[in-house]
């Protein structure tokens, strides 16, 4: 559960609301916050998070920016160590490779070689399911967990989106937020009122004792989905990559003795192969089977409707890994 320090009281939204809601609730709390992105003050951003931001705080803390993502982040980069705290809106994840050098190599070393603090946050709208072709479907999370100084979330429900938003908002390093857009206008949950903070780690989100399926983002429901009419299987959601909650995944393991890894993202070096390599090295010994991964082949994600649903893991998919696993 969320570590709720401030609400009031619960309200359902959508999975882009809750972001939305806790963008709004971080900026009226605090007047360091600015927003810094491309068409997200007068259009309200190409989802329309920001939809309205511009009117309530004003185009000094709601900047449209040029379409240039080195330039977002470097300006960003600027504004945190002298005081301010600014969130980046990525219109793509895909995107943020024009951005990679000032978040890779100026934001997440600045401490290391100047003991300054870098608060930012860069959110990336990540993944597929919508047909956007190889350029608006990427998840390159795994990018950034190689890169030192840098904190990587991934919420999958309403609640942890503004949980974790408004507790990367208010952390000194930066952190690089994924937030699926399959997931913005398909998920609705309670979300509580008012400020609050879910912590960098992992949640079991159904409990179970004879298979884990380790997951988070779009597929934890995927795996919830799945794994619904099949007895005694625990879910699993990360939330953080990095920081990664190495004590959750290696009690899942020997709750469960059997590990099923989902990512969607390319399965070579991705989080889910992190997961799998520390899961052989600390927790082999509780094992009952191979650790079983599904996830992407490592291929641009099609255009195409069809190819796109045959390339990402599927409900089906990891259904049959399941029973397969359960059966070994």
């Amino acid at each position: 559960m969320s570590a709720v320090a401030e609400s009031t009281g619960t309200r359902t939204l959508t999975y882009l609301q809750a972001i939305s809601d806790g963008l709004r609730e971080a900026m009226r709390e605090d007047e360091r916050i600015l927003l810094m992105g491309e068409d997200i003050g007068v259009f309200g951003g190409a989802f329309k998070v920001t939809d309205g931001f511009i009117d309530e705080f004003g185009p000094d803390r709601v900047m449209d920016t040029p379409l240039a993502e080195a330039g977002i982040i470097g300006t960003a980069v600027g504004a945190a160590v002298v005081g301010m705290r600014p969130v980046c809106e990525m219109q793509f994840s895909d995107f943020v490779a024009c951005g990679f050098d000032q978040l890779v190599n100026v934001a997440g070393k600045m401490h290391y070689r100047q003991r300054l603090a870098v608060p930012i946050v860069v959110r990336l709208p990540t993944g597929g399911g919508f047909s956007g072709g190889p350029f608006h479907s990427q998840n390159p999370e795994a990018w950034f967990m190689h890169a030192p100084g840098l904190k990587v979330v991934a919420p999958s429900t309403p609640e942890d989106a503004k949980g974790l938003l408004i507790a990367a908002i208010r952390d000194p390093n930066p952190v690089v937020f994924c937030e699926h857009k399959h997931l913005y206008r398909r998920v609705k949950g309670e979300v509580p009122e008012g400020l609050y903070e879910t912590p960098f780690s992992a949640r079991i989100a159904r409990d179970g004792d004879r298979l884990v399926v380790i997951a988070y983002g779009a597929m934890v429901h995927v795996a919830l989905e799945a794994t619904a009419e099949l007895e005694g299987v625990r879910v699993l959601d990360l939330r953080s990559l990095v920081p990664l909650d190495e004590a959750a995944i290696l009690e899942s393991v020997r709750a469960c003795s059997k590990v099923l890894v989902l990512d969607e993202a390319n399965e070579t070096c991705a989080a889910g192969a992190q997961v799998a390599a520390l899961i052989a090295e600390k927790g082999f010994e509780d094992l009952d089977g191979p650790v079983t991964r599904v996830a992407t082949p490592d291929v641009p994600i099609p255009f195409s409707p069809p190819l796109e649903q045959a390339v990402l893991p599927s409900v089906q998919r990891v259904k049959e890994a399941c029973r397969e696993l359960l059966a070994y």
